[in-house]
């Protein structure tokens, strides 16, 4: 009797290993056919038309709906990068949107700063530009601002803006469109105008160029879209995920300081916190070879995130 109890525990349990052996196998190769997706990726919507500086911009065009397609799905899967530069916009826009207002240029021009720099004040390309404008120091020289061996007015905010504000004018002047104007901010007047004439066309978008100028608009516009509704793109924010504004004080300044850390000092902040809030100070001293330069420096307590961020400068930025 033992011994067909054995016998018979000993079928049930061949039974039950070919059974999980056959398990094993179907849910491999149900696996190999069918595999898991950890997370969903969709191409971005491409609309029809953008609007641009106030003109409407046809995307129905082949190269044109490719184009943008590229680069909205380039900022769209590029997360840490698009997340960070939409917290940045909430510090810097409030800057920078008063001053394109000011100087009669249009507000879509903000986004170039965005695909330029990332917003990103002290920011310098292997060409050696400079800054949230990416000015190069001849170019920065020639729109007013001021480079020296102790100050580079390309890392301030507000004059590097203005600047640019002279470049993009004058470049109107003479093409007369906006959409031209941003291919030479990447390129140059000299070469937009010699294409135009050569390959015979009055529009920048009808050029054949070099592929990152060829990219530039398309990148403009892109950032432009996600800007504008981040939530449709994927990104989620609330309001305290945003940035906080600069609250400081300005400090007069005519004469040289020989010793930015000990003058920082005097006046109750350390020298990294001057640094960071003014990021045209490239030297441990300061040079002002007869200028008179402001000097910002931060109410501590007002930027501190112990109260998490309640300024939103678009609501648009926030999820719903």
């Amino acid at each position: 009797m033992t011994r067909q109890i054995l016998l018979f525990a000993s079928s049930i349990g061949l039974i039950g290993l070919a059974a999980v052996s056959v398990c094993s196998d179907d849910a491999q190769r149900i696996a190999r056919e069918k595999p898991v997706v950890p997370s969903l990726i969709m191409t971005p919507e491409v609309p029809l038309s953008v609007s641009f500086c106030g003109q409407l911009l046809d995307l129905s065009r082949y190269n044109m709906h490719e184009g943008i397609d590229r680069e909205l799905a380039s900022f769209s899967y590029l997360h840490a990068s698009t997340m960070l530069t939409l917290k940045r916009a909430n510090r810097y826009f409030p800057i920078i949107e008063p001053i394109l207002k000011a100087q009669g240029v249009p507000d879509d021009f903000k986004y170039l700063a965005v695909i330029e720099s990332q917003l990103d004040a002290r920011v310098q390309s292997p060409a050696k530009a400079v800054g949230m404008w990416q000015l190069m120091e001849p170019t920065a020289r020639e729109y007013g601002l001021t480079v020296t061996p102790t100050v580079d007015e390309r890392c301030d905010v507000a004059k590097s803006t203005e600047a640019a504000c002279r470049y993009l004018k004058k470049a109107y002047a003479k093409y007369g469109d906006w959409a031209s104007v941003a291919a030479s901010y990447n390129a140059g007047m000299g070469r937009i105008s010699r294409e135009l004439d050569r390959q015979q066309v009055n529009a920048s978008t009808d050029l054949w160029l070099v592929e990152e100028t060829t990219r530039y608009l398309y990148r403009l516009l892109a950032m432009k879209l996600i800007f504008e509704n981040p939530y449709k793109y994927g990104f989620v924010l609330r309001p305290r995920d945003l940035y906080k504004p600069v609250v400081g004080r300005e400090v007069e300044v005519r004469g040289d300081i020989p010793d930015l850390a000990a003058w920082a000092r005097q006046h109750d902040v350390t020298y990294a916190d001057l640094r960071r809030l003014n990021p045209w100070l490239r030297d441990r001293k300061l040079q002002t070879g007869g200028r008179t330069y402001r000097l910002l420096l931060p109410d501590l307590a007002e930027m501190s995130y112990a109260q998490p961020n309640a300024y939103v400068h678009n609501k648009n930025w926030i999820a719903p």
